[in-house]
Parts: C-alpha cells; sequence; structure tokens
C-alpha cells in the first residue's frame, strides 16, 4: 500500500496572524481556522490538555498545505534560538517555486522576512535562495529561468 499524497505540513508558532500573514504575502490562501481540544487531539499528540488555535493555508494550486498551530495549552516549548543555521538537525525549509523571486523577497521583507544567504544562480535553471519568516521557519524560494 503506497501513500495517497502529502496532506500537510505543521508548523507550530507564537503569533498566529503574524505567520498567516506573512503566508497570505507569499501567496498562499486561507483554507480556514479552527480551534482544536478534546480526546482525540490529546491522543493524537500524546500531550495532555490540548488547546490550540489552527490555520490551514493552501498554495493556489491547491495541491500544498500548511497547517499553522499555536498552543495555548500545553505551553509551547523553545528548543533553542530561531535563528539556526540551515544545517542543525531536523531543521527544516518549506520551499516555494514563485514568479518572480525579488519581489516576493521584497514583499515578504515588511513581515519579517530575512535573508539567510542571498539569492543564487543555479546554473541557467534557477534563482534560489532561503528567507527566514516568521519564528525562524526557513523559507526556500525557486525561480526558474527561461
Amino acid at each position: 500500500m503506497a501513500i495517497q499524497r502529502m496532506d500537510n505540513v505543521g508548523i507550530v508558532v507564537e503569533d498566529l496572524d503574524a505567520a498567516v500573514a506573512f503566508f497570505l504575502e507569499l501567496g498562499m490562501e486561507l483554507e480556514g481556522r479552527a480551534e482544536i481540544e478534546g480526546a482525540f487531539a490529546d491522543q493524537c499528540t500524546g500531550l495532555d490538555g490540548v488547546r490550540c488555535d489552527v490555520a490551514m493555508v493552501r498554495t493556489p494550486d491547491g495541491h500544498s498545505r500548511l497547517e499553522l498551530a499555536k498552543y495555548r495549552s500545553p505551553a509551547v516549548i523553545s528548543d533553542g534560538p530561531r535563528n539556526r543555521p540551515h544545517n542543525v538537525l531536523g531543521t527544516h525549509r518549506v520551499m516555494f517555486a514563485v514568479d518572480d523571486i525579488k519581489d516576493t523577497v521584497a514583499r515578504l521583507r515588511p513581515h519579517g522576512a530575512e535573508l539567510v544567504g542571498e539569492i543564487a544562480r543555479f546554473e541557467d535553471s534557477y534563482l534560489l535562495c532561503y528567507l527566514r519568516g516568521p519564528e525562524g521557519i526557513i523559507v526556500g524560494l525557486a525561480e526558474q529561468l527561461g
């Protein structure tokens, strides 16, 4: 039996509104918001007393989604600085294809985005960059050339 699809990537944040605003500016669409609590949430997460607010955002093509979650209970646990380098074990990034990488970076800067390195050219194929978004999330951007 093979998997059917990847449904979403979950990211825990402290400021849900700021994270939603960032990803909406990137071009994602808000699919919905919900409050999550109850026995099923405790059973699924292995935590007791789960109460969290979630927002689901999706790419314009409808194929990819991020679930942004702000825990009200139990308290969020920080695992270190948010500006960790990209090569730390377990560190992830979410990559998006964009039409205009420079314009996208410029639009995200007012939402706290900072380039991790710089915009780089990969042969004659792509312009690529990593930027740090809300909560230290590393977001990759790729603009296909030609």
